[in-house]
């Protein structure tokens, strides 16, 4: 079989990895792919993740069998859609389901009218107006932009000063384009975050291990929000309880009422999550595999991969028993020197050729510069390491990430402390 993979981060690269295991998969192609992915898989730089006509053309004149869309621009902008009007199986949500992420007002009204538990809110499409109700607002409070915004739409002011630079900022200033002609304010929920990934033909579901992010750039959860610097899997947070309270009031609720709007949803659905003292609530959906909590969960999957996306296509999930490992993953992040602001690229790197069998190290930003890896990005790469246990998974993890150098590399030092701590609680 010939695969198309479009997308180029460590979310594909993993999702290429992964696909690979099955024996029928003779050429896996990423468009755009990178440096690192190179060494599995065809890479296509000159076709983007966002050029349909680009992606449409190549999958027909290279007789693809199974296309993957990973990320949630050419979700959005309907290259499922026209893959599928070719021809051509595809996992991933069409255009009108892609809206669950790149409309939030679509996701919070969709809630709403639904009854699944989210922040209260309310939707501006005019400044003033939205000003005005900040005035007697509490705060922290949150303010995201409409639509996407490359995961930077979410802002969370603590004073009235800061939700008015915010509101500005994206509104007026248009700091994220077109996505900040509408806006959703809601209130600021407390309590654990939990991810959970999920694939979904439309009507059943079969949730993937829990996963716990870190956004922060430093230790101990400060400094500015990034893409994620480093994930674990499973997350201790989301208890067998929980997730039956999940499944039963947020998860099967959602595929309910996407049908109901005329908008199934099959792929890869992703459900943010607060564990707050009222119960489990949404914070986001995502139309699409998140990143970096791909890198610790497709580790974990036993099952094969291209069986279930096949699965998700034919709507036949049901049919299937999606199996996991026991244990534990963990990925760290190595990125460069002053991500997520400004930040050089072109950096050689220098990794191992052996690491621990346990180890992968997934490529999200590098490219190959006259034969040599060289960073080509803010998050570059991420060590994944699969153990017994979250502790030892996360110390081989960062012993395999200490042997990795390039200029300026720099990683956050407590990936999965927090989650040690609540599982020995």
């Amino acid at each position: 079989m010939n695969l198309l993979v479009v997308g180029g981060g460590g979310r594909e690269h993993a999702i290429i990895k992964k696909l690979r295991e099955n024996p029928a998969v003779e050429t896996v192609y990423a468009l755009p792919g990178n440096g690192g992915i190179a060494a599995d898989a065809v890479c296509v730089p000159e076709i983007g993740a966002k050029d349909i006509d680009g992606i449409v053309s190549f999958a027909k004149s290279h007789a693809i069998d199974f296309a993957v869309v990973a990320p949630d621009d050419p979700l959005a902008l309907g290259c499922v859609d026209r893959l599928h009007a070719v021809g051509i199986p595809c996992f991933g949500p069409d255009a009108k389901a892609a809206r669950i992420e790149a409309s939030k007002v679509f996701s919070k009204n969709l809630m709403k009218k639904y009854g699944i538990p989210t922040a209260d809110y309310q939707v501006f499409s005019d400044a003033a107006k939205a000003l005005e109700y900040l005035r007697t607002a509490s705060f922290p409070i949150v303010i995201k932009a409409d639509g996407l915004a490359l995961g930077k739409g979410v802002l969370i002011p603590t004073t009235y000063a800061e939700a008015e630079d915010a509101v500005r900022s994206i509104m007026e200033d248009k700091v994220f384009g077109e996505s900040g002609n509408e806006i959703v304010i809601e209130e600021f929920l407390t309590g654990p975050e939990v991810s959970v990934l999920a694939f979904t033909d439309g009507t059943a579901i079969a949730p993937m291990v829990s996963s716990m992010d870190h956004k922060r750039a430093g230790d101990g959860d400060t400094g500015l929000n990034t893409g994620g610097m480093g994930t674990v899997a499973p997350n201790p947070y989301y208890t067998a309880e929980v997730a039956q309270q999940c499944m039963d009031t947020i998860f099967l609720p959602t595929l309910a009422a996407m049908r109901a709007e005329g908008c199934p949803f099959k792929g890869c659905l992703y459900f943010g999550l607060m564990i707050t003292p009222k119960g489990p609530k949404v914070i986001e959906y995502n139309c699409r595999f998140g990143d970096p909590e791909t890198q610790v969960v497709l580790p974990l999957l036993k099952t094969d991969l291209l069986t279930v996306m096949q699965a998700v296509e034919n709507e036949t999930l049901a049919d299937l028993t999606v199996e996991w490992h026991d244990g534990a993953a963990a990925c760290v992040i190595l990125a460069s020197g002053g991500y997520p602001s400004a930040y050089e690229k072109g950096k050689e790197m220098t990794i191992p050729t052996e690491l621990p069998a346990n180890v992968t190290v997934y490529h999200a930003g590098s490219a190959l510069k006259d034969g040599k890896l060289v960073t080509a990005g803010g998050r570059v790469l991420g060590v994944t390491a699969r153990a017994a246990t979250l502790e030892t998974a996360l110390s081989d993890a960062y012993a395999a990430a200490q042997r990795i150098h390039f200029d300026g590399v720099y990683m956050r030092h407590d990936i999965g402390q927090r989650a040690l701590a609540a599982g020995k609680g």
